[in-house]
Order: structure tokens, then sequence, then C-alpha cells
């Protein structure tokens, strides 16, 4: 028998609907305690993480996988350039016979890039928040199996570092280090923030900070999350 569609609902206690709007602004730039960043994120919450300024100087909305309700996936969608990628650890995804995507790997920092896959069970076109959410939790899921997949797809997973923030500060080893701390299955959904103009430029860090006080959620930094790992 062919598995049944993972639900949205896996986790009840994690609440399905849109964020809201928060107006309460800082008077000055600072990023949010790591301690609170983690607790946002163990109870199925958004992170803001900035990367170095001297690097992409980008900020990803990063979710655990696990937590990824449809809801939450269309509300992502909505607010960043759509391109929503999941990092998952590189064993994992050798158990799940998911390759690279190019043998040559030219992209400017290395990013990770794998062959794409939507999950076959209760999806239609692999497009929809429905069908991206249900890919994600199903990629974050320990009992899926290669067959559970069609390559290519409409999901981006790339293939974090075994060392995690501490051998390569991208967006890729966050998601996964800040799933492994929050003692999730090691799968985070992510994608760049981009502002609401015309052009759709690329949200900075003043953007990313105005954007999380927007919607009440945490903003931390990678090497934040890499003197947090040093010191644990």
């Amino acid at each position: 028998m062919a598995p049944t569609a993972i639900s949205s609902t896996t986790h009840p206690n994690i609440p399905a609907a849109p964020l809201k709007r928060h107006t309460t602004q800082p008077t000055a730039f600072a990023f949010d305690t790591i301690e609170s960043a983690l607790d946002a994120f163990q109870a199925g919450e958004f992170l803001v993480v900035m990367d170095s300024e001297d690097r992409e100087n980008e900020g990803d909305l990063i979710i655990a996988a696990s937590h990824c309700t449809t809801e939450k996936m269309a509300w992502m969608i909505k607010h960043t350039s759509g391109y929503i990628c999941i990092a998952l650890p590189g064993d994992r995804l050798e158990e799940l016979e998911i390759p690279m995507m190019v043998p040559d790997n030219q992209e400017r920092h290395r990013t990770a890039y794998t062959v794409t896959v939507d999950y076959k069970h209760g999806t239609t076109t692999g497009i929809s928040a429905s069908d991206r959410s249900a890919t994600v939790r199903a990629l974050a899921s320990p009992d899926s199996l290669p067959s559970d997949f069609t390559r290519p797809g409409h999901m981006v997973p790339l293939r974090a570092r075994s060392g995690g923030v501490l051998e390569r500060m991208g967006h890729t080893e966050s998601a996964v280090d800040l799933c492994r701390i929050a003692g999730l299955p090691p799968a985070g959904v992510l994608c760049e923030i981009v502002n609401d103009d015309p052009k759709g430029t690329m949200a900075r860090r003043d953007d990313c900070r105005e954007f999380a006080d927007k919607w009440g959620l945490k903003m931390i930094s990678v090497e934040m999350l890499a003197e947090w790992r040093r010191s644990h």
C-alpha cells in the first residue's frame, strides 16, 4: 500500500494560522538573543537569519521542515523570492538517493544544490504551498523512502556540511544546526527575504530587522549561531 499524504496537522500544538503583523519597532538596530530565537524555533516559528555583510549580506527565513504547515509555506512564499529550499545532512540525502545537481559546483558560495524533488503521495503538480509543505515534511520524516519522491520536482534540497556553521558559515548549515539544537528532525526550510518594492530587491540587514519586527519574529546572525555552538 502506498504511503498516505503527510498531514499539515502532524504537530497540532503548532498554530497553523498566518503570522500577525506587529507595530512596535526598536529605536536602534539589535539582534535578538540566541536563547529567545532557539525557543521560538523549537516552538515552530520562523527565524530571520542574517549572514555576514561581506558575504551574501542576505537574510533568510528559516523554519523547521517538521513544523512547516501549508499556511506557513504559503506565507513564506509570499514574503521571499519563492525559491524555497530545504537543507538536509549529506547522509540523509544519500539514504534518499538524491544526488548533487551538477558534478562541478561553480556557485559563488558553493551552495550544494541537489536534484529537485516532489513528494508523490497526495500531491498534484508539486508547486502549490500544500504540495511543497507536504514535500518538506516528507523529507524531514525518517520513515520516507527514495521511492516516495519524484525527480525532478519543485523543492530544492541543499546538502549541509557535516560540521555545520563551524565548517561553513552559510544559511544551509544554519538551518540544519538550528533543527539539531532544537531536538527536531535535521531538515530546515529556508529562503531569502525580498523587499516589497517594484523591483523585488534583496532585503539587507536593516530591511530584515524591520521585517522581523513587523511580523514579530526573532532575528539572529549565522555568527551568533556559530558562537553558541562553540560555547556548548
